[in-house]
C-alpha cells in the first residue's frame, strides 16, 4: 500500500484495479467505493450532534481506469474518477463530474506522462504514513494545511516513473491559466518513494502560488499570520468568522513532508513529519509542523486494530489528537468499522477535528463514528 502493509480497507482498493466489472476494447475498468455510517460529535459547551455521514473512512467515488497497447513497449492511459455524496446523491467537487481525477498520457518503461486533474506527490508518496486517518476519516492534520487528505492540481502535467530497483519519483506543474498571471494560482510537487522488503519511505514536496483559506473553520484561532480571523462575542459567546464569506489569500503555502513505515508482520508502524511555510501578500509568513506516529495490528485475519497520535504546532498554539478504530472485513469487499478521535487545543482555540466539523465552543472536540465501507 505504497509504502504501508495494505490493510482491509486499502486491499480492496487494489483488487478492484485488478478485477473489471464491465470491459470494453482496450481494456476498460470501472471500480468504486461506497461508504457510510453514524457520526456522534460533541466539545465543552457546544451541541452535541448525532447525524449520518459518507465518505469518512473512504471517500466515495466510482470511475473509469483504461489503457490501449500502442506498440513498442508505450501505451495510452486514462482515468476518470468522480466523487459524490451517497446521502444526497450529489457530486462533490464543487459539482465536477470527474472531480478527484481526470487525466490522459502515454506510458512506458520509464514512467508515465499525464495531463489533467491529477493528485500531488504529498498524496502520493507520503499519504500513505499519515496513520491517523486509516483508523478515522477525520483524523487528516489540522486544517489540512499540508495536503495530506489528498488534494488535486488542476490543469497538470505530471511524470511519476516506474520503480526502479525500489526507487520511484516524480514531478508535476500546475499551470494557473490565467491569462494575466503565469504565477498566480499556480503550483508544482516533486517526491520520490522507497520500498525495500517491511521498510519504506516517502518524501515530497508540494507548493502552491495564491490560495485561500479560512483560518478559524480550520483549525479555529482567531488570530492568523498577524491578522484577526475571528472575533468573540463577550456578551453571548458567538463568534464571528471573518473569513466566512471571503476567505483570506495566502501568497504561498509550501509543505515539506517525510513519512516512513515498516511491517513486522501483525503489527505496522509508521510515522510522518510535515513543515508548512504559509505566506501571506503582505509577507507575513509562519510554519506549521505536524509529528505523527501510530500502528496497525492485525487482531485477527479479518479484524484489524488502528491507533495513532498527532502533535501540531503553530504560531503560539499547539494541538494533541488521538485516534483509535477497529476494521472487520465481513469479505474482500465489504468492510464494517468503528473509530473515534480526541482533539485537545490551546486555551483560547477551538478545536477542529481535521477540517471535518464545525469548532467547538472550547479547547477540546471528540467524535465517535460507526460505519460501513464497500468495494467494487
Amino acid at each position: 500500500m505504497r509504502g504501508i502493509k495494505t490493510w482491509v480497507a486499502l486491499a480492496g482498493m487494489a483488487a478492484l484495479t485488478q478485477t473489471a466489472l464491465a470491459q470494453t476494447q482496450g481494456d476498460v475498468t470501472v471500480y468504486g467505493v461506497i461508504d457510510s455510517g453514524l457520526t456522534y460529535v460533541t466539545g465543552p459547551t457546544g451541541s452535541q450532534e448525532l447525524r449520518t455521514e459518507d465518505g469518512i473512512l473512504n471517500g466515495n467515488r466510482w470511475g473509469l481506469k483504461g489503457q490501449e497497447d500502442l506498440g513498442n513497449g508505450v501505451k495510452a492511459i486514462f482515468t476518470l474518477e468522480d466523487g459524490f455524496n451517497l446521502n444526497t446523491g450529489e457530486v462533490n467537487h464543487g459539482g465536477a463530474l470527474f472531480g478527484r481525477q481526470a487525466y490522459l498520457g502515454l506510458q512506458n518503461e520509464i514512467g508515465s506522462l499525464t495531463l489533467g486533474r491529477q493528485w500531488d506527490f504529498t498524496w502520493d508518496y507520503v499519504e500513505p504514513f499519515n496513520i491517523s486517518a486509516f483508523g478515522s476519516g477525520y483524523a487528516v492534520h489540522q486544517g489540512d494545511f499540508d495536503r495530506m487528505s489528498g488534494d488535486n492540481f488542476d490543469n497538470s502535467l505530471k511524470f511519476s516513473s516506474q520503480d526502479f530497483g525500489g526507487v520511484t519519483f516524480g514531478a508535476m506543474f500546475s499551470f494557473s491559466n490565467i491569462s494575466d498571471s503565469f504565477h498566480d494560482g499556480s503550483g508544482w510537487s516533486v517526491g520520490m518513494h522507497y520500498q525495500s522488503g517491511p521498510f519504506a519511505s516517502g518524501i515530497a514536496y508540494t507548493q502552491l502560488n495564491q490560495t485561500t483559506a479560512d483560518p478559524y473553520a480550520q483549525i479555529g484561532v482567531s488570530s492568523f499570520l498577524g491578522q484577526t480571523v475571528a472575533v468573540k462575542d463577550p456578551a453571548t459567546g458567538g463568534v464571528t468568522d471573518l473569513y466566512a464569506d471571503t476567505p483570506l489569500t495566502i501568497d504561498k503555502l509550501g509543505t515539506m513532508a517525510v513519512g516512513a513505515s515498516y511491517d513486522f508482520g501483525r503489527l505496522t508502524m509508521a510515522g510522518n513529519f510535515t513543515y508548512t511555510d504559509i505566506r501571506s501578500e503582505d509577507d507575513v509568513s509562519s510554519s506549521m509542523k505536524v509529528y505523527e506516529i501510530g500502528g496497525m495490528y492485525d487482531i485477527t485475519a479479518a479484524l484489524q486494530g488502528v491507533l495513532g497520535y498527532q502533535h501540531t504546532l503553530f504560531e503560539d498554539t499547539h494541538w494533541n489528537q488521538v485516534t483509535a478504530a477497529l476494521v472487520y472485513s465481513l469479505s474482500k469487499r465489504t468492510q464494517v468499522y468503528v473509530s473515534g478521535d480526541y482533539l485537545t487545543a490551546s486555551d483560547g482555540t477551538h478545536a477542529v477535528i481535521g477540517y471535518s466539523f464545525a469548532p467547538a465552543q472550547g479547547s477540546h472536540q471528540s467524535d465517535v463514528r460507526i460505519g460501513m465501507s464497500h468495494f467494487f
